[in-house]
């Protein structure tokens, strides 16, 4: 692999495109990795400075090398706080990527549904060939991206989470997202700039990241050319689904949460120490190393009143957690660019009124949203069915189509329309180069 540093201005304008190195070692996990950071001083620099990258094989489940230019780029960023932080994304170009379209290509934003705190399952260490990362979903979600590569798009995608995984906190993986954005326009092999189209997309946890990025993006990069963001099953009000979550067979979704950001709300810390017993804080250290679906597994039918010395109602309405409540509430910002926010109407995970409560919040500012919510669809499903309608969408952005006129809608499934039906054929055949390790 091959890695540069340059902590002022990164590639130069000769740098060319490299081929994958054809030498491979397993890839470190983030924390263990010395990539991760960042070199002395960078606190003085501006968000988005692009400060190390270097070369990375990409595979389909660890396991299946992909025919992709894929670099990661650690750049500076903030945190919750706007503490100066460095943050990684790795950047994917397709194969036969050249200088000559490169003006042309509009740069994608994808945000995985990271959905857990080990460093396990952050995209830069879970796309990676040699990687694993069983139970997390980022690995799963490299067949979605490709469908973005093979359209000629330059994808982003980041660590939103930081490096310590705090799952569910607010506006920061915003920041994380949009100073990503800048360090790829920044990346000379990327040959983008700060007028690239830039489209944002995310699904569940993902979907929420993607929220922060839309209500950012005005404030904290309003130079960054969003033209348009997709919200899957955004979530809406994280703290209205913990306590539906709590008790049912996805009671470990909203524990990683918790288990999150007890370290970044003191609030939250002080009443988990008065009021958690010692069974009830072993269980948040535990799931801190676990993956999604181990989460889940381990602690199904949790409930967390259990492990409380008074009842988890009190709890809940205690200042420190209704305060949590309030600011990781998505809708308190406007989102400049249009939106196509997407929702299961029988979820399982995120309750549809959440979303509807998030979608009504950004018409209130008078911000442009399509809203459409499936009849037909559950959690996991939508985001594949979903996919035709979003590249569709996010092609019409990037062509610079007038934009759609906000509306809310409910259909029996988005995968009926005859584009939908078109593009699973699409799918099919990006899905099936995926498969075999073919050219992106």
């Amino acid at each position: 692999m091959s890695e540069n540093v340059d902590v002022a201005s990164g590639w130069t304008a000769e740098e060319t495109i490299p081929r994958p190195s054809s030498r491979w070692h397993r890839p470190q996990l983030p924390v263990d990795d010395p990539f991760y950071r960042p070199p002395a001083g960078f606190e003085t620099l501006p968000a988005g400075t692009l400060l190390r990258s270097r070369e990375v094989e990409i595979a389909l489940l660890g396991l299946i090398p992909q025919k992709v230019h894929a670099w990661q780029l650690l750049y500076c960023t903030a945190d919750l706080n706007g503490t100066p932080e460095a943050s990684v994304t790795t950047v994917l170009l397709p194969a036969d990527a050249d200088a000559a379209t490169a003006r042309q290509r509009p740069l994608l934003a994808y945000q995985c549904a990271i959905d857990a705190i080990s460093s396990r399952s952050f995209p830069s260490y879970a796309l990676q060939r040699g990687s694993t990362s069983l139970g997390n979903v980022a690995p799963f979600e490299l067949l979605i991206i490709a469908n973005a590569v093979s359209r000629g798009w330059a994808v982003t995608i980041a660590d939103h989470e930081g490096l310590g995984g705090y799952f569910g906190a607010p506006r920061e993986p915003g920041y994380r997202v949009l100073d990503g954005i800048r360090a790829s326009t920044d990346f000379a092999p990327l040959n983008l700039s700060r007028s690239t189209p830039v489209g944002v997309w995310g699904y569940s946890g993902g979907g929420m990241a993607s929220s922060w990025v839309a209500e950012m993006a005005p404030e904290y990069a309003p130079e960054i050319n969003i033209v348009g963001a997709v919200l899957g099953a955004p979530v809406g009000d994280p703290g209205q689904t913990y306590i539906r979550l709590n008790d049912t067979f996805f009671a470990g979704l909203p524990a990683l949460v918790v288990a999150g950001l007890r370290h970044l709300y003191p609030g939250l810390g002080r009443v988990i120490e008065s009021h958690v017993n010692d069974e009830g804080r072993a269980r948040l250290d535990e799931i801190e190393s676990m993956s999604t679906a181990w989460a889940i597994a381990r602690f199904a039918g949790d409930d967390f009143d259990n492990y409380t010395d008074i009842p988890l109602a009190d709890v809940l309405a205690s200042p420190a957690v209704l305060e949590l409540f309030d600011d990781i509430r998505l809708g308190s910002r406007r989102p400049a660019c249009p939106l196509l926010v997407l929702q299961p109407v029988h979820d399982q995970i995120i309750d549809v009124e959440d979303v509807d409560g998030q979608v009504d919040r950004y018409n209130e500012f008078g911000a442009n949203v399509t809203y459409v919510r499936d009849r037909i669809s559950e959690h996991l499903s939508l985001m594949v069915l979903s996919t035709p309608t979003v590249l569709e969408w996010l092609t019409a952005r990037f062509d610079g189509a007038p934009e759609p006129t906000g509306s809310t809608r409910t259909v029996w499934s988005t995968a009926l329309s005859p584009t939908s039906l078109r593009g699973f054929l699409g799918m099919g055949k990006t899905a099936l180069a995926t498969l075999i390790g073919g050219t992106l």
